[in-house]
């Protein structure tokens, strides 16, 4: 008989994907687990295995299809009793998943009224893309489907258009980029942004760094601020807990995590991507460094897994490589806050009474002030910038 193989469920919310690499062709053989194709989503690259062992007759889409979850990607010529081809080849009432099952009703996430309107205007949910908390699908983005193709951005593909001034390129919004705008205006509606700044003279870490660099350079490891900046931030969120955590909107309750897994803004081709370093609190400088450099890497190359994407607690991003002084960081929602680092610089600076010459880091602290008062996040990055002057102290703090 033939079995119809269909996108699973990839968990964390994700709806669909776009087809990065087929791993099988048609006619050949596949076992069962064994890898058939590769699948971008907008949070990271997973490889989706097949579910049964047969032969490859069809492979319904091609490499760059975008598929959603429970849509055809190829036939399997399996075992099985005559008659049953038939059966095999109808939909399944529900989604086969890599981490579970999900329901069809289930595997579109809309509020009731969205729905409502969806089946009274006959829009099919599965075509929407919700920008909801979380990406659900709210009654706005319902009415949205309906607009004409003009009206919708993006609509009409890649290539080169114009408009009555002159030529125009349009860029799809897909992949990490869709994931980041998803979750930059979820967290934009959600969260009540204040930002505080402050200068942090970081000249006895510079030096450090510089002599530490060539202990790292043994172990194969390149030492940046970043492994600093996290321990930094991970013992002072020791002394302020409640910046360490999210808010639950539906309980209206303040989860705050005993756990320090820190969040590391990574520039890619395609978009910042946030890997994490699990239990931060438990390593060393030299420690983190390594798994800094490892996670960057995988992430430029789109090999990061999802586990090495999702559970962070408090962000950094290191905007100063690329030029940047001060900002206003967007909190990685669900997170309470962010800590943005800029580019560290010469300037005059006041110490011991006198002016000298010092290398000065600028911070930027974005926090939500639903959960956070503005005292609390300055005695929060007085601390950090403690931390950083006195480098000694990350050191004896041990890991």
């Amino acid at each position: 008989m033939v079995f119809e193989f269909r996108l699973p469920d990839l968990g964390e919310g994700i709806t669909e994907g776009e087809i990065v690499k087929w791993r099988v062709v048609e006619g050949e053989s596949v076992e069962e687990h064994q890898i058939a194709l590769d699948v971008e989503t907008d949070k990271a690259i997973v490889e989706v295995p097949s579910p049964r062992k047969g032969k490859v007759v069809k492979i319904n889409r091609a490499e760059g299809d975008v598929v959603r979850v429970g849509e055809a990607l190829l036939e399997i010529e399996v075992e099985g009793r005559p008659g049953e081809e038939e059966t095999a080849r109808k939909p399944a009432p529900s989604t086969a998943s890599v981490v579970g099952r999900l329901s069809e009703e289930e595997s579109v996430a809309a509020v009731p009224k969205a729905r409502a309107l969806a089946r009274k205007l006959g829009v099919d949910l599965s075509t929407v893309v919700g920008t909801g908390p979380g990406g659900v699908i709210t009654e706005d983005d319902v009415r949205g489907a309906l607009a004409p193709p003009e009206a919708r951005a993006g609509t009409a593909g890649p290539g080169k258009d114009s408009d009555r001034f002159g030529p125009i390129e349009r860029v799809p919004i897909k992949g990490v980029r869709k994931s980041i705008t998803r979750n930059l205006l979820t967290s934009q509606r959600t969260a009540a942004f204040v930002t505080g700044m402050e200068e942090a003279d970081v000249t006895d870490l510079w030096d450090l760094r510089q002599r530490e660099s060539r202990v790292a350079r043994n172990s194969g490891v390149h030492l940046t601020f970043m492994p600093f900046f996290i321990k930094a931030v991970q013992r002072s969120l020791l002394e302020h807990p409640m910046l360490n955590g999210s808010v639950d909107e539906n309980g209206a309750e303040i989860i705050v995590k005993k756990y320090y897994n820190i969040g590391v803004a990574v520039d890619t081709p395609d978009g910042l991507m946030v890997s994490v370093i699990k239990n931060a609190d438990k390593k060393t400088v030299l420690e983190l460094a390594s798994e800094l450099q490892g996670l960057a890497a995988k992430a430029r190359e789109r090999k990061i897994t999802l586990d090495e994407l999702k559970g962070s607690t408090f962000t950094i991003s290191n905007y100063g490589p690329f030029g940047g002084t001060y900002a206003t960081p967007i909190i990685n929602y669900p997170e309470i806050a962010i800590l943005g680092t800029g580019r560290i610089r010469e300037k005059p600076w006041v110490k011991d009474g006198a002016i000298v010459i010092r290398k000065i880091l600028p911070l930027s602290l974005t926090f939500d002030h639903r959960v956070i008062d503005g005292s609390e996040a300055a005695r929060f990055l007085a601390d950090v910038v403690s931390r950083l002057e006195d480098p000694a102290m990350i050191m004896i703090e041990g890991a």
